[in-house]
């Protein structure tokens, strides 16, 4: 019999929950410990899952003495970069939650721990693992478009502001930024290649979330619930990205690549606050040609794949692991994403445009 790889949860929040139910329908593994700073909710969440057969413990550096090959770290941003280095330098394969961490430098180490280790590190981009997805990424890559120079991306929520970790500078590091608009970012940045990025201007805001009439915690609310930016690159590509947790207003309009031969724009899926490409759901795409006045538009079949592509990111963790492969998500590519996020946030304090500046290599 073919040995099960050993699984430890570190954080037992919502989001540990889905990455249980995702392992527990995988054969070659077991969930065998789980960890949680808060005295005794290791304990509650084990039996809320049926891990009979894990440890619990509080704090995640015990669990992290056990023989595991890997871990999933579900914990708030905050803890993200020492509870990944913490378990890199243990031998313990990681798959990170999204976002990345806190700050750029923080994802700057982690990237040069995993390089350091040779272990595996993998950040939770599960909209990566729709088959819509890769098919966007083929078309751009193709060349079709010709030379993409600008490309559109976001997403806006009508009311759909978190509350409690999410809300705290100290703890998440930011707010729409980190929570959706990383999506957003890697929806685009994989599709035409995760350029480098070399400045952003841009402009954030939180009229809502500090207005008692729209957020029940306003007094506590710290981050920014709208966000904005002109991001330049290496290649001489620009993005506009646009990015909100509420709005007085139904969209942030369609995510668009334009080329010098052809456009593509993509509709998000779904109706309402919560609908939008950063879940990775895409309702359609359509190629635009203008030939000498003559104007088409050629709407792309979306792939009706069925698929839980949250269930796809954990087994792609769990099958680089077992084949011995690279991380299924690149962390040089997400630490380019992190290092926008930060960029907005510098560029929205100082109210100019700002450099993005990155180790060699990175």
């Amino acid at each position: 019999m073919t040995k099960k790889l050993r699984i430890g949860i570190i954080g037992s929040g919502g989001i540990a929950g889905a990455h249980v139910r995702s392992y527990k329908k995988m054969d070659d593994v077991d969930i065998v410990a789980v960890a949680d700073v808060i005295e005794g909710k290791a304990e509650e969440f084990i039996a809320q899952h049926g891990l009979e057969n894990a440890k619990a413990f509080t704090g995640h550096e015990k669990l992290l003495e056990e023989d595991l090959d890997g871990v999933s770290i579900c914990t708030p941003n905050i803890a993200h970069y020492q509870t990944t280095i913490d378990a890199l330098r243990a031998g313990k394969h990681v798959l990170v939650e999204k976002p990345m961490s806190v700050t750029l430098d923080q994802a700057v180490e982690m990237a040069q721990v995993e390089k350091e280790t040779g272990l595996i590190l993998t950040v939770g981009f599960q909209p990566r693992y729709d088959p819509n997805m890769k098919e966007l990424k083929r078309i751009v890559q193709s060349g079709e478009l010709g030379n993409v120079y600008y490309v559109q991306t976001g997403g806006g929520r009508r009311r759909g502001m978190p509350g409690g970790t999410f809300i705290r500078k100290d703890l998440a590091g930011a707010g729409a930024l980190a929570d959706i608009g990383c999506y957003s970012l890697d929806f685009a940045l994989n599709a035409i290649g995760y350029p480098k990025p070399v400045t952003v201007s841009a402009y954030s805001s939180n009229h809502f979330g500090t207005n008692p009439a729209y957020h029940s915690q306003a007094d506590q609310f710290e981050v920014e619930d709208f966000g904005v930016a002109l991001i330049r690159f290496e290649t001489g590509q620009v993005l506009n990205f646009k990015i909100s947790w509420a709005m007085h207003m139904d969209s942030l309009g369609p995510s668009l690549f334009l080329g010098t031969n052809a456009g593509l724009k993509v509709l998000p899926a779904g109706q309402g606050p919560w609908s939008g490409v950063w879940d990775g759901g895409i309702g359609s795409m359509s190629l635009f040609h203008d030939t000498l006045g003559h104007h088409t538009e050629s709407p792309i079949p979306t792939i009706n794949h069925g698929l839980d592509i949250f269930y796809e990111k954990v087994r792609a963790f769990a099958v680089a692991i077992i084949e011995g492969t690279e991380a299924p998500v690149s962390t040089k590519e997400i630490v380019r994403n992190q290092a926008i996020i930060d960029g907005i946030l510098r560029s929205s304090e100082k109210q100019r445009e700002v450099e993005i500046e990155l180790p060699e290599g990175m």
